[in-house]
């Protein structure tokens, strides 16, 4: 996993990795400034000028390294930050996608540091975002950096009319996506594409910086993802909650019957069984040694893995069916009563080759089949989430792959699927089909990104820069 490049370093790599070292800690005092920005996209959670806020703060970030960006406002009322700088004539035009909205903190008290303060502890930084995706975006940022300090007579940080209309600083033609809203799984942006598409059809690469790598220091390409999407199940049975002494016994209890629907989601392997579901997918990719996932996900000691294939394709190849959150009375402050109503909030992940919307009415059928004791039963249903699978015959992903390898000194990039879920992705091949779609990322398994003591590791934001500033200007030059 730390094998020797097998080649003299090529000059590209010597000069690039130069530069991206010294711009290091700009990146970083970067990365601590738009993680300060608390840039969660729920107004029930954080006032939304916050994330107007962050949105002002990438778009000037861009905009000073020449991307003539500027704030989009998307169907859902958040804004992306968007814009186009064309290369060279005759150059190929990326597109280079973060987004810099972030999950919500979960219990503050399950913080050691303060989440919105990135902090160094034990050679990772610390913070809601640091990895997922801001770390990301600064990514970016020094790649752009590294390649602008190459270009001789690049020095002007703005672009000109001049500039604009061939004179570019860099080897290929941008396009700068900076997502608001992501982690809500709203797909606002996703409509604006569809409406706008003349832009992203311009793309001829587009490089999906929300991935990660499988493990610290391995470079890693994603070429598969599952889809998602959501549903809310509530269950009624009495006008108001009644005494539990009074009435217990022979009126029927909505938290229970809740229960006894939840449970007939998986069987005792812990694999999905929905009718309608199929479960029993292969995975013949890289696979996920058990030890390291144990680890990875912090599993207990005696607590059981699940399902009945192997960790990869329980993570990549097949379904799931997590309950996200319930709705009762929490246990401090509970009183002795039955409840009129009880929800749960589900989240099925849909594996790739599968229609979500044909999964997601399988589920709702199933949940209004085995609801007991005639409990009424109601269900919402969000944005579907499609999955996607990754082109990897294309120069550009060979391209990427090389260059990755060598910012990781030789380790070689290995591709991998991936249990989270891109919508955009596939919105993206949909809109523009003769584009290379990669994904990759700064995060690793030890980032724990979506908890609590969210973190990442500086090495990875400097290798990921210098691995897309490499493959920019290879891609630029062939």
């Amino acid at each position: 996993m730390t094998s020797q490049p097998s080649t003299p370093v090529s000059a590209d790599r010597t000069m690039l990795g130069a530069r991206v070292e010294a711009l290091m800690p700009r990146t970083l005092a970067d990365l601590a400034e738009i993680v300060a920005i608390p840039s969660i996209a729920d107004e029930r959670v954080v006032d939304p000028a916050e994330c107007v806020r962050a949105a002002e703060w990438v778009r000037d970030a861009f905009r000073a390294e020449g991307v003539p960006v500027e704030l989009e406002l998307t169907p859902d009322g958040t804004y992306a930050v968007i814009g186009h700088r064309p290369g060279p004539l005759g150059a190929p035009t990326v597109l280079l996608y973060c987004h810099y909205d972030v999950q919500p903190i979960l219990d503050e008290h399950e913080w050691i540091t303060p989440p919105f303060q990135l902090t160094e502890r034990g050679g990772r930084l610390y913070g809601r975002g640091s990895a997922d995706c801001k770390g990301n975006l600064v990514a970016h940022l020094t790649a752009l950096r590294a390649l602008r300090d190459a270009t001789p007579g690049a020095e002007a940080a703005q672009p000109t009319r001049a500039s604009l209309e061939g004179d570019s600083p860099y080897p290929v033609g941008l396009i700068v996506v900076a997502e608001g809203s992501e982690e809500q799984g709203r797909a606002s942006l996703d409509r604006y594409a569809e409406a706008n598409p003349e832009l992203f059809r311009q793309a001829d690469v587009m490089l999906i910086q929300d991935g990660g790598n499988a493990s610290h220091g391995l470079p890693t390409l994603t070429t598969t993802l599952r889809g998602a999407v959501d549903v809310i199940v509530t269950v009624s049975a009495l006008e108001a909650s009644v005494h539990s002494g009074m009435f217990g016994g022979a009126a029927p209890d909505p938290v229970a019957a809740l229960v006894r629907m939840l449970a007939t989601l998986r069987d005792e392997h812990g694999d999905v069984t929905v009718p309608g579901i199929a479960a029993d997918q292969k995975w013949d990719g890289v696979p996920y040694d058990e030890q390291a996932f144990r680890s990875d996900a912090g599993m207990l000691n005696g607590t059981e893995l699940l399902g009945s294939g192997s960790i990869a394709a329980q993570l990549w190849a097949r379904p799931v069916i997590t309950i996200l959150g319930i709705d009762a009375p929490a246990v401090v402050g509970a009183v002795a009563a039955i409840q009129a109503r009880a929800a749960a909030k589900l989240n099925l992940r849909v594996p790739p080759g599968e229609d979500p919307a044909q999964l997601r009415d399988a589920l709702i059928t199933h949940l209004q089949r085995v609801a007991p004791w005639g409990v009424q039963v109601e269900t919402t249903a969000g944005e579907l989430g499609y999955p996607f699978s990754a082109d990897t015959s294309g120069p550009a992903f060979t391209l990427l792959s090389d260059a990755l390898t060598e910012a990781y000194d030789g380790v070689t990039t290995v591709t991998s699927g991936h249990g989270g879920s891109i919508p955009l992705t596939t919105t993206l091949s949909k809109l523009n089909p003769r584009a290379e779609i990669m994904l990759l990322g700064v995060p690793d398994p030890e980032s724990r990104i979506h908890s609590t003591n969210e973190s990442v590791h500086p090495e990875e934001i400097r290798r990921i820069a210098l691995g897309e500033a490499l493959f920019l200007i290879r891609l630029g030059h062939a």
